[in-house]
């Protein structure tokens, strides 16, 4: 089992990563003003579970073959960059004017389906499967033994308090989108700074080198 001078160490530098603005936390923050607190938790926690799939590859070292195959590497950006431009582009489409004094609703995709879109997300992007694979063996404690072990308690760690801090951020944005929603004609607004913010990190993930 990991030690307790471990996980202090380990959970003090993965909150501040966490809390850090990246495309995670930009994701749910739109994605919950947009659609409404339970859209941004769900979402929000479906990234975080999608740290497990990375810390599964890591512990298996199949990040490392990923990261020394540039067509595997490749393929993965493609693909994750072209999935959030799918995610924007239906946030764009379905972008509507919402009644002054309504909230924000996800009555359109159910809570389920926005959590496996939260996983998708984060399990098909290539840089976060590179920066478990850096990040997590700097707290194994070699010495100790069971490398891969220790780096599935990690991971198990990161997915967390990372699924606490994104369930915040969603809760909060859901309640700032509830404010922004009782001005008229905000609403397909929200969803189109959502879908815009989706579409932006999408691209930004397949010109990426």
């Amino acid at each position: 089992m990991l030690t307790l001078v471990q996980v202090t160490g380990f959970l003090a530098a993965a909150i501040l990563i966490t809390l850090a603005p990246g495309p995670d936390n930009l994701m749910v923050l739109g994605l919950g003003m947009a659609r409404g607190r339970r859209a941004g938790i769900s979402f929000g926690l479906g990234c975080a579970l999608g740290c497990l799939s990375h810390t599964t590859l890591a512990a298996l070292g199949i990040s490392a073959l990923i990261a020394a195959s540039p067509v595997a590497f490749a393929v993965l950006r493609v693909a994750g960059g072209a999935y959030l431009l799918w995610l924007g582009i239906q946030a764009l489409r379905s972008a509507r004017p919402v009644a002054a004094g309504a909230a924000p609703d996800m009555t359109t995709e159910s809570a389920g389906r926005l959590f496996v879109k939260g996983v998708i997300a984060n399990a098909v992007n290539p840089k976060v499967i590179l920066f478990f694979l850096a990040f997590l063996p700097q707290f194994v404690e070699a010495g100790r033994g069971r490398a891969a072990w220790q780096t599935a308690q990690l991971g198990l760690v990161f997915t967390v308090q990372a699924a606490l801090i994104f369930a915040a951020i969603g809760w909060s944005a859901g309640r700032l989108g509830r404010w922004l929603a009782r001005r008229p004609g905000l609403g397909a607004w929200l969803d189109r700074i959502a879908g815009g913010i989706f579409v932006a990190l999408g691209l930004r993930l397949i010109v990426a080198r």
